[in-house]
């Protein structure tokens, strides 16, 4: 092997894969453990997300509120279970925060709370807008303070399995990972590896998201034979900055929850004609509004207004929002803002239990990276960061609980290059990865049907024979790892979508635009060749969708 294995390898380097790693180091000090990170530590879609994250901390508000809001946004497909249990655990997880040095806004002597779509009450602790920066430098500091190794510019190539013989295979002792920084693939073993590399946004033309967000983590669980689940759920952030030469930028929820309005070109507004919430509908309903109001007028944009509110409140409690707006001739506390709906968050994944076991022994998932049965069809804002937390933390406890029990990893194959060569065919690289986010957001975006679903299938399908010919050709580059990862994660969402016949929550297309009310309400799962057949048995998966 080369090197001493890891007791733990986190894929990823968000709040969810430091929550994780510190939660492990604290109940069992001296652990030997990796922070893998494609980019630098810090980069990540944690460290973009503005709004907060959503708890129970008002005397006014309730655990039942909280749930009940979860419950309504998921559209009937929430595991209430797990809704529970995340929403009990909040408050101590934005202790655990606070103690490991966050600070959010006050207001007088109690943290400020405010209000996002979907919400019946002011349940979000922020840190002005910009929190997931807060939570990311800070856990990003306590990681660094802590000892463990810090893998950055580290992109994971897959997961390896221990071989049984007969060509089984059993749990997960390690990684290959690129390292960006001399070109060459480590092998990386550990006794037991975490998912935590975030979602797949990346896969649509237009995203919030960061450049990273390819959806790996899924992709390199489904290769090992991991389920997924709910992969048809790509939510669409409504209001995302609209200007032809800034790089996607969100405008945060919490600009609606303190008064932002939706308004046409002509200055009219919208949101009431479609839901009784009006800019408070959660957010499968508002970027369907937008999309429809776009389509019918035949315009680039919407306009989100907070102008009318006093300057000082807007520049106290938008900060970044306001600056990087102004950057653009753009000033917020005096004319609206130019938005469209983008790609923002992936509620299906990896399946987990609420300790982050995957299929696979030893193979964790948490974060946006994993489907718990949290989100249903639709995230409610702000329980995104809340759930990084919550189930990372449970998932960093249960690890540390059974190390001791876990043998190491039986001496791993290095990566073997041989016959392969450094491509001369870059461009066909750049140009199957426009392809596939073009057609994905054509065909497999906000509103869909039948039709257009089958001809993104047949493009994918095509895309990856095409992928897999370049992939066992050539070495392994940043840009080819991650086109494998986002055509394998398109062919997912495709496949989940066209079985789904019906519309609910983040899935609506024209072909069933009602939701079935004759059967309950299902999960859709996808099973790939090499789940096991114990796994199969237990989980009763053996209706799943062959991979």
């Amino acid at each position: 092997m080369g090197m001493q294995p890891y007791d733990l390898l986190v894929i990823g380097s968000g709040a969810a894969g430091l929550t994780l790693a510190l939660k492990t180091l604290e109940a069992k000090p001296g652990a030997r453990v990796a922070v893998l990170a494609k980019n630098a530590l810090t980069e990540g879609s944690t460290m973009y997300a503005q709004g907060g994250i959503a708890a129970v901390l008002d005397a006014t508000d309730s655990t039942e509120a909280h749930v009940a809001d979860t419950l309504d946004a998921g559209a009937g497909l929430c595991n209430a279970e797990v809704v529970r249990t995340v929403v009990e655990r909040a408050r101590p997880a934005i202790q655990w925060l606070i103690g490991r040095g966050v600070s959010f806004d006050r207001e007088g002597g109690d943290y400020h709370l405010t209000r996002e779509g979907g919400h019946s009450h002011r349940r979000v602790i922020h840190s002005a807008d910009a929190t997931g920066r807060a939570v990311q430098t800070t856990l990003a500091e306590r990681i660094q303070e802590s000892g463990a190794a810090i893998l950055d510019y580290h992109i994971a190539v897959d997961l390896i399995r221990e071989r049984l013989g007969g060509g089984r295979r059993g749990r997960c002792v390690g990684a290959y990972a690129l390292n960006r920084k001399t070109g060459r693939v480590d092998v990386l073993p550990a006794r037991v590896v975490a998912l935590a590399s975030g979602g797949a946004s990346r896969v649509y033309l237009y995203s919030t998201n960061p450049d990273g967000s390819t959806g790996d983590g899924i992709a390199m669980g489904w290769r090992a034979g991991c389920r997924v689940a709910n992969m048809e759920f790509s939510q669409f952030h409504p209001t995302c900055l609209y200007h032809h030469q800034a790089k996607s930028f969100l405008i945060s929820e919490a600009v609606r929850g303190e008064g932002g309005r939706l308004l046409r070109p002509d200055g009219t507004r919208f949101m009431d004609e479609y839901d009784r919430r009006g800019e408070l509908a959660p957010r499968d309903i508002v970027a369907r509004a937008i999309d429809d109001v776009m389509k019918r007028l035949g315009c680039e944009c919407v306009y989100l207004d907070i102008s009318h509110k006093p300057a000082a409140f807007i520049t106290a409690h938008f900060p970044n929002i306001h600056a990087t707006c102004l950057q653009w001739g753009i000033d917020i506390t005096r004319q609206p803002i130019p938005v469209v709906p983008a790609a923002h968050f992936t509620c299906g994944g990896v399946i987990t239990d609420t300790s982050g076991h995957t299929d696979v022994d030893n193979l964790y998932a948490v974060g946006e990276v994993a489907f718990t049965g949290l989100h249903g069809a639709n995230r409610l804002a702000s329980n995104s960061l809340l759930e990084c937390l919550v189930l990372g933390a449970a998932a960093g406890e249960d690890i540390a609980a059974r190390l001791d029990d876990i043998p190491p990893p039986p001496p791993l194959v290095p990566w073997d290059e041989t016959g392969v060569t450094d491509s001369d065919e870059e461009v066909v690289v750049a140009h199957n990865w426009d392809e596939i986010r073009r057609f994905m957001w054509d065909y497999v975006g906000i509103v869909r049907s039948t039709k257009r679903l089958e001809r993104a299938k047949h493009r994918v399908r095509l895309l990856l024979d095409e992928i897999a010919e370049y992939y066992g050709s050539f070495r392994v580059t940043n840009d080819l790892l991650e086109l494998r990862n986002i055509a394998m994660v398109a062919d997912l969402i495709v496949r989940s979508a066209l079985s789904r016949k019906e519309s609910r929550g983040l899935h609506y297309t024209i072909d069933f635009p009602a939701p079935d009310v004759i059967a309950p309400p299902q999960n859709t799962i996808l099973t790939p060749k090499n789940f096991s057949a114990r796994r199969a048995a237990e989980a009763g998966a053996d209706d799943g969708e062959p991979g």
